[in-house]
């Protein structure tokens, strides 16, 4: 795999367009990404699991995008054509499963929930130097698939808007999370109004549009917590009326506080 500078590119085809698409042979690695670099687009020949032991790590497709801090991981079917970016020094992990192997039975990138002992799995099968036809990697991968089969999936996609009214409402928000007019007004500016905006939302999102902007916010607010904003500031800057709703709102999505979750990303890697 690559590592790239430049930010996720959305210009790219799917496998089978006319830009060839590069096919990466290394799906089990362990690398460290500085701030802002990323892993450009590929597809995998097995199933792949993503995990940053340190950081935010984002996964994004043509369907839209998935981003997992620590406590999270990233589950990529074979073929998909991605793209990974880094926020904040991101160690990242990643373990390559056979295309028979599909613990998830999911055929779709999906954030998962990461135990401790899943977290010190993957992390063990992905070290450098691992052999996988050892015994003892065998043994690992196979609890790995156990523990994967039961790890809970998570709500933490946002997917593209194909509609240009839809598109037009989710850029002004991606743009300022903060924003607290309603869809009305939002859609006042994208030339629709608010019961066709409801239903787009529903019809594309697979979500209502305040279920979306809590996605929304919670995205940015990993992405500024890696940056080292103070958690009140997160607040503000998220849109959350108060810290300690948005503390709440937190450790429900991730399973932990905003300042133990940075308190981590600042400690030296393990």
């Amino acid at each position: 795999m690559s590592v790239s500078r430049q930010a996720p590119g959305r210009s790219r085809q799917a496998p089978g367009g006319a830009v060839p698409v590069r096919v990466s042979h290394t799906p089990t690695t362990t690398r460290f990404l500085a701030p802002g670099t990323g892993v450009s687009a590929h597809r995998h020949e097995v199933h792949q699991v993503v995990y940053a032991g340190r950081g935010v790590l984002s996964v994004t497709t043509e369907a839209g995008s998935w981003v997992a801090p620590a406590t999270r991981a990233l589950w990529v079917p074979v073929g998909t054509l991605h793209e990974h970016r880094a926020y904040g020094r991101t160690v990242l992990h990643g373990v390559g499963l056979p295309v028979d192997a599909n613990p998830l039975g999911l055929d779709r990138p999906a954030v998962l929930a990461v135990g401790p002992l899943l977290r010190e799995l993957i992390i063990a099968y992905s070290r450098p130097g691992t052999d996988p036809e050892a015994a003892e990697s065998r043994r690992l991968l196979a609890v790995l698939l156990d523990q994967l089969r039961h790890a809970p999936q998570q709500p933490l996609h946002l997917p593209t808007a194909r509609d240009p009214r839809l598109a037009a409402v989710c850029a002004i928000l991606q743009n300022d999370p903060a924003d607290p007019r309603p869809l009305a007004e939002l859609g006042a500016h994208a030339g629709a109004g608010a019961r066709t905006l409801t239903r787009l939302f529903r019809a594309e999102m697979g979500m209502t549009f305040p279920q979306w902007r809590t996605q929304l916010r919670l995205h940015h607010a990993l992405l500024l917590l890696s940056d080292g904003v103070t958690v009140t500031a997160v607040a503000h800057r998220c849109g959350w009326a108060s810290a300690s709703a948005f503390i709440d709102a937190f450790r429900r999505a991730f399973g932990c506080t905003p300042g133990s979750y940075r308190a981590r990303n600042e400690s030296p890697p393990g």
